[in-house]
């Protein structure tokens, strides 16, 4: 039986990425985002290059949605063995915390940590019913190192964090592995290790020899 990732928050870079080398393992694919035309696009290509995927509308601060595009990707996919949590924060997250206001923060935590949570509520009966799953949580490095130039993600990368690493300790006895990839400077800007595909690679290592919880895509100046 053929088992699924879900990617929360595909896009044409790391998420296209991932579903294409997850896919070409032998997944099935999952592909989440709040616009339904968008995420199509996406599986109409990994479709095209022989991978079995599609797309399911949902957001990640509309908790009910996102428990029902969950639940029909188990249903048409197959059982979620994968979870990426990868969505793209909002510019509005990424202001000086002296201009960012209490909703915003409020927002951003919705987004990050709270979405998080859902998700993992959402697939976490499936991977006890398998006997195995992984979850895979993607940040930057104001994940461990707040920058008040960023507020909104650095408190609710802050907190997904520490979520992660509590889901960690607790299923890791179960055969359940929950990591975190950090990536320093974001996506891309030059650097090869940065680039989607590269990313991806380090995904599959993770998924298939890592142990620990935090894995940095390069170290942290």
């Amino acid at each position: 039986m053929k088992t699924t990732i879900a990617i929360i928050g595909a896009g044409p870079g790391l998420g296209l990425a991932s579903a294409s080398r997850f896919g070409a393992e032998g997944f099935n694919v999952a592909l989440l985002s709040r616009t339904q035309e968008h995420v199509d696009a996406l599986a109409a290509e990994l479709t095209g290059a022989g991978i079995t995927a599609r797309g399911y509308a949902a957001d990640v601060r509309d908790h009910e949605s996102l428990n029902t595009a969950l639940a029909r990707a188990a249903d048409e996919l197959g059982p979620i063995e994968l979870l990426q949590y990868s969505p793209v924060p909002s510019k509005e997250y990424l202001r000086p915390v002296l201009e960012t206001t209490r909703e915003e923060l409020r927002s951003a935590l919705e987004f990050s940590a709270l979405g998080a949570a859902a998700a993992m509520n959402a697939v976490l009966p499936g991977m006890r019913a398998l006997g195995r799953g992984t979850a895979l949580f993607v940040n930057g490095s104001s994940a461990v190192r707040p920058n008040h130039n960023y507020a909104g993600t650095s408190a609710a990368f802050a907190a997904e964090s520490a979520y992660a690493q509590m889901l960690h300790d607790a299923l890791a006895p179960e055969g359940i592995h929950v990591a975190q990839l950090i990536i320093p400077l974001g996506i891309g800007g030059g650097d090869p290790a940065h680039e989607p595909a590269a990313l991806s690679d380090s995904l599959w290592r993770i998924y298939t020899e890592g142990k620990d919880f935090r894995t940095f895509v390069t170290p942290l100046e």
